[in-house]
């Protein structure tokens, strides 16, 4: 039985950067306590790092610039610029990961991560009766927490995927709870 934790964006600009929220602040305790339970020897703590980068990274990276981006359009606050403060995993969410026998890193550039839902492929079983797990938490519950919850329920139709509520923010309250209902309605266990 595999049982895996995706800790999604707990990064400085969605905490106490330039996307930062109270609600966001207040989560990161309980984050961490989450991180602990998966510290054992047969879990395994995935993380998700927005990342989005500047003309001079294009080449590197294959994708847009985040000025000439849709998001960047749609959004246009700079935000998880590769390698800035606002992009780094704040210190107690970070040491807390690193501390996990099993870790790892997923850079994405957009709401969800595809590598990541290709490395669940070979982590965690198809079959239904297999016991395995995805848990998942962090920021934004109404887009990168629900967008990586969405593409893992449709990669894992059979596994049990549970999101924790109290170890998410959403950007707003009503869109928070908006987010939950619909990943009620995917099959995704929405528990405290």
């Amino acid at each position: 039985m595999t049982k895996i934790l995706v800790v999604v964006d707990m990064q400085h600009d969605f905490i106490d950067g330039s996307l930062g929220s109270e609600a966001a602040q207040v989560i990161v305790p309980e984050v961490v306590n989450l991180i602990k339970q998966f510290s054992g020897r047969d879990d395994e703590v995935w993380a998700t790092r927005d990342t989005h980068i500047t003309e001079k990274d294009q080449a590197a990276w294959g994708i847009y610039p985040y000025d000439k981006s849709l998001e960047g359009k749609k959004l246009p606050v700079k935000h998880c610029m590769l390698g800035e403060e606002g992009w780094k995993i704040v210190p107690e969410v970070e040491e807390a990961i690193l501390s996990c026998e099993n870790s790892r890193y997923f850079d994405k550039p957009t709401f969800g991560s595809l590598s990541m839902m290709e490395a669940m492929e070979q982590a965690i079983s198809t079959a239904p009766d297999s016991g395995d797990e995805i848990h998942i938490c962090g920021l934004c519950t109404d887009i990168c927490v629900v967008s990586n919850a969405l593409i893992l329920r449709a990669a894992r139709p059979n596994t049990r995927i549970v999101c924790h509520t109290k170890a998410c923010a959403g950007t707003s309250k009503e869109a928070h709870e908006a987010a939950l209902a619909v990943m009620r309605s995917c099959q995704i266990d929405v528990e405290e």
